[in-house]
């Protein structure tokens, strides 16, 4: 492996904030937009709005609720129509949205021979092109249930959210022989706090205000566009 690492290194890239703007509320948003029929359109995106709030409050914000409740508004639509939708989505929203920040984060990641982890709130149908674009070792995501080949509204167990992101990475390192203490962890804002301090090195990209905070009372490095 590069510059000594010993193949039991990793990266854990939060993909919001680090390597795109746009997180899984402007997804379902979108797809919920693209439902055929103005009247379904109205009514899957009432359903997503009333996410936005709870995403941005308390415990909420951090934990898995939040992020079950964006997808409620997709509840019925059909996955061939979905893997279309998400499809556009990814060419117009992510193939050319990476963060220059980011990625250049990852590519040294990746010259220092480290397991490169993609963590993310998205379902798969959005993050798994770019994990494929850059070429990460592993993903990590939510992924929409389906049942009778509609989306039920509902993620498959387990939802991936910021309060259990930090016990998802000590379970994987326990899973892959990865050694966290030799390891590096790349988050944006304050609820990607739990997986950074799961991580012996701890990055703070773009931070928010909360993440600025903690990064400045844990000397944390912090990295800017």
């Amino acid at each position: 492996m590069a510059e000594g690492t010993n193949g039991r290194s990793a990266a854990f890239f939060r993909v919001e904030g680090t390597l795109l703007e746009r997180g899984p509320l402007a997804a379902a948003g979108w797809l919920a937009s693209n439902a055929q029929g103005v009247g379904e359109r109205i009514a899957r995106l009432g359903n997503v709005a009333l996410a936005a709030p709870l995403s941005l409050v308390g415990e909420l914000r951090t934990g898995a609720t939040g992020t079950r409740v964006t997808w409620m508004g997709l509840r019925g639509m059909s996955e061939d129509r979905l893997v279309l939708l998400a499809e556009e989505y990814v060419e117009k929203y992510v193939t050319d949205e990476v963060l220059e920040v980011g990625a250049e984060l990852l590519k040294k990641a990746r010259k220092q021979g480290r397991r490169i982890v993609l963590v993310s709130d998205n379902i798969d149908l959005i993050v798994a092109p770019l994990a494929e674009q850059l070429e990460a070792d592993d993903l990590i995501c939510n992924r929409l249930e389906i049942r009778s080949e509609k989306a039920t509204g509902r993620l498959e167990d387990p939802v991936i959210g910021g309060n259990v992101s930090g016990q998802w990475a000590r379970a994987f390192a326990q899973e892959n022989g990865i050694d966290l203490s030799d390891s590096w962890a790349y988050g944006a804002s304050g609820a990607d706090s739990l997986l950074l301090s799961a991580i012996g090195q701890p990055c703070a990209v773009n931070p928010d205000r909360q993440l600025r905070r903690l990064a400045r009372d844990h000397e944390w490095p912090v990295v800017e566009k």
